[in-house]
């Protein structure tokens, strides 16, 4: 293999991963938030003072997405 090509794969790669990072962060949130947000509505329905309980558990798994787009693009400047 010529250089060019191996440098070509190295790019192609570190897209692959940082498509990777982002996607399966995205997708382990949103199974996460599936259970946290349905508990957060009914309880919330029960009593409304439980409002800034429940944002709070559901916004908190939506940081590791931002961890996984972080690592994508340090994969991708890298």
């Amino acid at each position: 293999m010529t250089l060019p090509m191996v440098q070509a794969s190295q790019t192609g790669l570190k897209a692959i991963g940082a498509g990777l990072a982002v996607g399966l962060t995205g997708v382990g949130t949103g199974v996460a938030e599936m259970g946290i947000g349905a508990a957060a509505v009914g309880a919330i329905a029960e009593d409304k003072e439980f409002f800034g309980l429940g944002l709070l558990f559901t916004v908190i798994p939506e940081t590791i997405v931002i961890f996984g787009l972080v690592v994508g693009l340090l994969l991708l400047f890298s």
